[in-house]
């Protein structure tokens, strides 16, 4: 409102229905941004936990052009997969004056001091993807939304998907995200909670490697080394899915290890696609990145207090598993819509989708 804004204005123009807002009052602010965008931009903050990841990149290039769109002038503080260089970065963010501000946290709680600062100068905050402080205290924080996936889930079906491949029995390892991450924590959870059904099932390595492609290379080796015989790897993202791959192919080993990861970049569905993941699932950080621009331009247009009233606490970005299965069922060949999408693969349409920003 501190850009001269008219709340009022936009209410009265807006298709407002006690309230809340529906779709077509969505839309209302959508134009309603566009039309002021070059005489009004809004100034916003965003962090996360490091750009060298190729999820938390797209999640930048999206949230960029989600600025663009709704005139949204976006600073980045990335936090370098180091959670005291991002507390430094966020301690320097809360310094300033936002009209909203969003982040991903490295570590849960290492963020909530200058977090709680900015809330209390009456800035909007946005949580994305991983949690800034556990739920009950995000909450009394006064955090406008936290827009997550359902880590668990993702976790599950691409290990479930290994497990089954495995015949249910054999060797398996996990490797992990940093350790203070709550993404990470929820698929090592999800991990636990598939090979935990089965007897035959030996967790050889439950190790984290940080994020880091090297880290995780270097760990799928070590693993390697110690058990020839293991039949399957799972990495909590793609990026350490496919340095863990490289290690098993450089090992001579591709065609007795499945490897499978988390978030559904391009390379990884292409991977699904050309037979060298088992797995992925869909971590949208277009979803997350630019939901959270979009969230936090509404409570800067219209205050707050409606915002708050308007957007619900958490938002679920989800997404499914992908896989290279395709349902070729010959008994309904003349009737492709009773099959599993429609008989074809997903993965060229996906990639398509995903770099369109949309997926």
């Amino acid at each position: 409102m501190n850009k001269g804004f008219s709340r009022r204005d936009f209410l009265k123009g807006s298709l407002f229905a006690g309230g809340g807002l529906v779709a077509a009052n969505f839309m209302a602010f959508i134009d309603y941004r566009r039309a002021r965008a070059q005489d009004a931009p809004l100034r916003a903050a965003m962090s996360s936990a490091g750009l060298a990841g190729t999820w938390n990149a797209q999640g930048q290039e999206a949230a960029l052009r989600w600025g663009e769109l709704l005139g949204v002038e976006i600073t980045w503080f990335d936090g370098e997969f180091d959670p005291a260089i991002q507390r430094g970065k966020i301690d320097q963010m809360a310094t300033e004056q936002w009209d909203f501000v969003a982040m991903q946290p490295g570590s849960i709680g290492t963020l909530v001091e200058p977090v709680t600062a900015m809330i209390g100068a009456g800035i909007p905050v946005v949580d994305m993807d991983t949690l800034i402080a556990p739920l009950d205290q995000l909450k009394e924080m006064g955090i406008l939304t936290f827009i997550a996936p359902n880590n668990v889930f993702m976790s599950e079906s691409v290990v479930q998907k290994l497990v089954d491949r495995m015949g249910g029995s054999g060797k398996i390892a996990h490797i992990g995200g940093q350790p203070g991450h709550t993404g990470a924590q929820a698929r090592g959870q999800g991990f636990l909670n598939i090979v935990g059904k089965y007897a035959d099932i030996e967790v050889v390595a439950d190790e984290p490697a940080d994020w880091d492609n090297a880290k995780a290379a270097s760990l799928a080796e070590t693993i390697l080394n110690r058990h020839p015989d293991l039949k399957a790897i799972f990495a909590d993202n793609d990026d350490m899915a496919l340095a863990a791959r490289q290690a098993v192919e450089n090992a001579g080993l591709g065609d007795q290890v499945l490897v499978g990861g988390v978030d559904a970049m391009s390379p990884a569905i292409q991977a699904v696609g050309d037979g060298k993941l088992v797995a992925t699932a869909r971590n949208s950080p277009s979803r997350i990145h630019g939901w959270a621009v979009i969230a936090g331009a509404y409570a800067a247009t219209v205050g707050l207090e409606q915002a708050r009233q308007d957007i619900p606490f958490f938002v679920l970005a989800d997404g499914p598993l992908i896989t290279a299965d395709v349902d070729t069922n010959p008994a309904l060949a003349a009737e492709p819509w009773k099959l599993n999408n429609y008989g074809m693969t997903v993965i060229d349409g996906l990639i398509w989708a995903q770099e369109q920003l949309v997926f």
